[in-house]
């Protein structure tokens, strides 16, 4: 059974969201926050696998009570949920430490995988948001606040796959790439995120570019 916490300030999407999330019969809806301040303390009591977080809310919005839970509930997982797909908030919400972010177009069977897909400790994006992210790390040069010196703790093949993953190949893509099995890429995956302190996928790509362990991609 996968738990879940809704924060939205719109009474209709909780009540939509809560009544599509009703339909399976794996999930279970724990609660509703109305603001960031009440999803952090309704997280943080209640401690759902995920909380679908909805960016603008008053009192704390959803980046910053992203970044609180991170602080204070790091095994509650967020799924940003939201009708804007500016990229300071697709950015400002994977830096706060959000596991997905999908905008509220998504298909109701795409969010309900979505919401399953995080709860097991992967990273989502809605394919728009995943080519910005992408294209916006990949065209800027290494930004000064990863330290390249934490890549020293991976192992030569594990830096391969952590090259690998950056460069947003699958763990299918790796294994065939390495001559490895899958299995030994789903190890190597866990083992780097561990030694990093990284949450995902997600934030292993950032983290490539930003110590410039993938180079960035020249402009045309």
């Amino acid at each position: 059974m996968t738990t879940v916490l809704i924060a939205d300030d719109d009474h209709l999407m909780r009540a939509g969201l809560a009544e599509l999330l009703g339909n399976d019969p794996d999930v279970e809806v724990l609660g509703q926050a109305a603001t960031g301040r009440q999803a952090v303390e309704l997280a943080t009591r209640l401690r759902p696998d995920v909380v679908l977080m909805d960016v603008r809310m008053s009192d704390l919005d959803g980046i910053a009570a992203t970044r609180e839970l991170a602080r204070t509930a790091p095994a509650v997982r967020v799924l940003v949920v939201t009708t804007f797909e500016q990229d300071d908030y697709i950015f400002g919400a994977l830096r706060a430490g959000a596991s997905g972010f999908l905008v509220k177009r998504t298909r109701p069977e795409d969010l309900i995988a979505a919401v399953h897909t995080v709860a097991a400790g992967e990273a989502l994006l809605s394919p728009s948001v995943t080519r910005r992210v992408v294209d916006r790390v990949a065209n800027q040069p290494a930004l000064d606040l990863g330290d390249r010196s934490v890549l020293d703790r991976l192992t030569p093949r594990e830096r391969e796959v952590f090259t690998a993953m950056a460069r947003g190949l699958s763990n299918r893509e790796i294994a065939a790439a390495l001559t490895v099995e899958e299995s030994t890429v789903r190890t190597h995956v866990k083992r780097i995120l561990m030694k990093l302190g990284l949450r995902d996928r997600v934030h292993a790509v950032i983290l490539a570019y930003e110590t410039g362990a993938v180079p960035p991609r020249r402009r045309e």
